[in-house]
């Protein structure tokens, strides 16, 4: 069922997203007079799903959910139809436009992405706001995972900057972001009351952007074992555990955070295990239970924000805009930052590539339409920026030509364009299998 709601999610938002991509590029080109045969969500190699011809243009859904086309008349696309290009160009035709209007033809799609992927961000912000847990909020500061403890950090550290920039809410993504993307150098730490400067390896951007710690934690909120709420028939209510008592002990061995817990239970599956558990605030109480053959007791904690308290900001209308391009603006940088450690061999493509599973791992188990429609912002703009990229049979590809059409005063051949498009159609494959193997090699060796 969990993939059935992943890969629902997935293919309804590519769904969205390559039907108003292929508008773009429908809709100047009618504007220009120019005729459209084909306009198809999904690939349609052999047979197709559904057709239905409407004026001059082919309406269609494609079996091969690798993204959607319109066939343009006069161009030279994944269609490679050679036999319209041999005969005489004709007015409606693509290649009989001007350069100009063919360029705006071209860009149109990535174009709508690119509004899509801020207006997504924008009205995210406007309808849900933004929640976040505010770090100052964090009692008894850290708790450090295996990594973040090799990095240098310490349980009950307080986060008080990342290379200079304040670290106002709690979230150990931020920190891995300005590692990888920004190459931060050093966090400063309150550390028994005094600053203390942790330098942070250069290796560690390589490691962070790993397939194997894409979502390795590098530290927690410190909190205490407390309990929300009891799950019927399971140890703890048999053994008399109620909602709002905390859990201090485990087994004669002092358990004050929920981290010593965790670690003194683990291995300790369907055995008996003896409680000190805190009562109001003030009784102690001796409790035997037994754990169930997955080593849990039955129970459900509370969580950070309960416990420290989160805090949601809101936005108008006329905020939330600006706030969402920001937004966007922000994570394109990052992905244009992040070419750049791939290029100077920091971050691996083999690592941090991924295919149809990893991107569909991303909208989560549970149907929540916050973070559907922020994941769709994202793949808007990851479409957008991708199809930019000069590679021939990609938007930049053919922009790349026509701009240097645009220039010179000279337009490549029929011929050029045609193996071009050959050679590129070959690299957008090969890289989609590629990154499609990735997800596929991992999940037989994870």
């Amino acid at each position: 069922m969990d993939y059935l709601i992943m890969g629902g999610q997935l293919m309804l938002s590519l769904s969205i997203l390559i039907v108003l991509h292929e508008l773009g590029h429908f809709l100047p080109a009618r504007l220009f007079g120019t005729r459209v045969e084909k306009f198809y969500l999904f690939f349609d190699p052999w047979f197709e799903l559904y057709k239905k011809k409407i004026g001059e243009t082919e309406y269609g859904i494609g079996w091969l959910p690798l993204g959607g086309y319109v066939k343009i008349s006069g161009m030279i696309d994944e269609s490679f139809d050679t036999e319209q290009m041999s005969e005489e160009p004709q007015p409606w035709e693509f290649r009989s436009k001007p350069a100009w209007q063919r360029l705006i033809i071209m860009l149109g799609g990535v174009t709508v992405n690119f509004i899509l992927g801020f207006l997504l961000y924008g009205f995210v912000l406007w309808v849900y706001g933004q929640e976040y847990l505010p770090n100052e909020n964090l009692e008894y500061g850290i708790q450090v995972d295996s990594l973040g403890q090799e990095m240098g950090l310490r349980d009950g550290d307080h986060i008080l900057s990342i290379a200079g920039k304040p670290y106002e809410q709690f979230n150990d993504r931020l920190v891995v972001r300005e590692i990888i993307i920004n190459n931060a150098d050093q966090i400063t730490v309150e550390r028994e009351g005094q600053e203390v400067e942790v330098p942070i390896d250069p290796k560690y951007v390589t490691l962070l952007s790993s397939y194997e710690y894409k979502n390795k934690a590098l530290f927690y909120p410190r909190m205490p074992f407390k309990i929300k709420d009891i799950i019927e028939d399971g140890p703890a209510e048999k053994a008399g555990i109620k909602p709002e008592d905390q859990i201090i002990g485990l087994d004669g061995q002092p358990t004050p955070w929920f981290i010593d817990f965790a670690r003194g239970i683990r291995g300790k599956d369907n055995v008996e295990v003896d409680l000190t558990v805190l009562r109001n605030g003030s009784d102690t109480l001796q409790l035997a239970l037994t754990t169930t053959k997955n080593g849990m007791i039955g129970v459900e904690r509370v969580t950070a924000g309960e416990l420290f308290g989160t805090k949601r900001k809101e936005y108008n209308f006329a905020q939330a805009m600006p706030a969402g391009v920001q937004k966007g603006w922000t994570f394109l940088g990052d992905q244009v930052k992040a070419f750049g450690q791939m290029f100077r061999g920091r971050i691996k493509a083999s690592e941090s590539l991924g295919g149809f599973g990893t991107i569909g791992s991303m909208f989560g188990n549970e149907w929540l339409w916050e973070r559907f429609w922020t994941m769709t912002a994202v793949l808007s703009l990851i479409l957008a920026f991708m199809n930019l990229l000069p590679i021939p049979a990609l938007d930049g590809g053919h922009v790349m030509f026509l701009l240097y059409e645009m220039v010179t005063g000279r337009k490549p051949s029929d011929k050029f364009l045609e193996r071009a498009t050959i050679v590129g159609f070959v690299i957008v494959i090969g890289l989609v299998l590629y990154a499609n193997g990735l997800d596929i090699i991992r999940s037989f060796f994870s």
